[in-house]
C-alpha cells in the first residue's frame, strides 16, 4: 500500500517534486496549506510521511520548521537539495503580451521582480501559493493570468510555460528533509549525516568545547542554528548537521556530546542529500 505524503501547499509544488522524487508519480498526497497543519496530520497518523523545507540559500533558515520538529519529536529520514526554478505559465495559447496579471506567492513575485520590470503592463498580485495558483488557472479557465511555478505544475495542470527561469537570482536552492513520527530503521551504511539538538550552559567557551568534539572525532559541521528556549531568558537550544565518512567516529561523537550538553536529542541520522 502507498504511503500518505503530506507536503506544505498544494499538488504541482516544490515540495509535491521532493515527494515524487523519493517516491514517485503514484504517490498519495495530502495537501496541507501551512507547516502546522502538517504536522498534525503526521500526529493524528492522516499521513505517514511529510516534506518539510529547511533552508534556503536565499531566505536562510525557515527557524519555525526546526522549532516544530523538536517540539512533536519528529524524525528526519532523508533530505533533497532541490535547486528553484521560477516558470511564468498560463493557458495554452497565450504570448506574454497577453497576461494582464500575475498572481503567485509574495516570495515567488519578489524573486523575479527584474524580470517584470521589463513587462510593466503586466500587474502583480500576491497570493497564497504558486502551485495552487497554477490549479486555478487551469481549473477555472482563466485567461489573461499567469503564475509563477514549478514546471511540475504546468505538466500536471495542462499549462504553458510562457518563459523559462525568470527568477533573478539563477543559483537558488532549498534543502528539504522527509520526516516522521517513529523512528526510523536506517542501516549504519546508509548513514553519514546526523541532525542533532542540545542545550548549553551560558557561560564563556561552552559552545566552543562542542565544537572541538565534533573537530576532534572527525565530523564535519555543516549547519549551526540557534533557538531560545521559550521562559528561560538567555538560554539557547543549538540545531546542528554533521556529515561524517566513519559511522563508528559518530558514535564516538555522540556518547561524549551527550555527556557535555543538556537536552541533547538526535532529530535524524540519514544519507547526505548533497551530490
Amino acid at each position: 500500500m502507498n504511503k500518505i505524503i503530506a507536503i506544505q501547499g498544494a499538488e504541482g509544488s516544490n515540495h509535491h517534486k521532493v515527494a515524487r522524487d523519493f517516491y514517485g508519480k503514484t504517490i498519495k498526497l495530502k495537501e496541507c496549506m501551512s507547516f502546522d497543519i502538517l504536522v498534525d496530520s503526521l500526529l493524528d497518523k492522516s499521513a505517514d510521511l511529510g516534506v518539510m523545507a529547511l533552508e534556503n540559500t536565499i531566505a536562510g533558515s525557515i527557524i519555525p520548521n526546526y522549532a516544530l520538529i523538536d517540539k512533536y519529536n519528529l524524525h528526519i529520514i532523508d533530505e533533497e537539495y532541490l535547486n528553484i526554478h521560477h516558470h511564468l505559465m498560463a493557458l495554452k495559447g497565450q504570448n506574454i503580451n497577453d497576461i494582464k496579471e500575475v498572481w503567485s506567492h509574495p516570495m515567488a513575485l519578489l524573486q523575479c521582480k527584474e524580470f517584470f520590470k521589463n513587462h510593466p503592463h503586466i500587474k502583480l498580485v500576491e497570493d497564497v501559493d504558486t502551485a495552487e495558483v497554477a490549479k486555478r488557472i487551469a481549473k477555472e479557465n482563466l485567461r489573461s493570468i499567469a503564475a509563477i511555478a514549478p514546471k511540475i505544475a504546468a505538466d500536471i495542470f495542462g499549462l504553458q510555460v510562457l518563459e523559462d527561469d525568470i527568477q533573478t537570482i539563477k543559483d537558488n536552492s532549498t534543502r528539504f528533509v522527509i520526516v516522521q513520527t517513529t523512528e526510523p530503521k536506517n542501516g549504519v551504511y546508509q548513514i553519514n549525516k546526523a541532525s542533532l539538538k542540545f542545550q548549553l550552559d551560558h557561560k564563556r567557551g561552552s559552545l566552543a568545547t562542542i565544537l572541538n568534539v565534533l573537530s576532534d572525532c572527525k565530523m564535519n559541521l555543516t549547519k549551526i542554528q540557534s533557538l531560545p528556549v521559550i521562559e528561560t531568558p538567555w538560554k539557547y537550544s543549538f540545531f546542528v548537521d554533521i556529515t561524517f565518512d566513519d559511522y563508528k567516529d559518530y558514535q564516538k561523537a555522540e556518547s561524549i556530546i551527550k555527556i557535555m550538553a543538556q537536552e541533547f536529542k538526535i532529530l535524524g541520522t540519514y544519507k547526505n542529500g548533497r551530490k
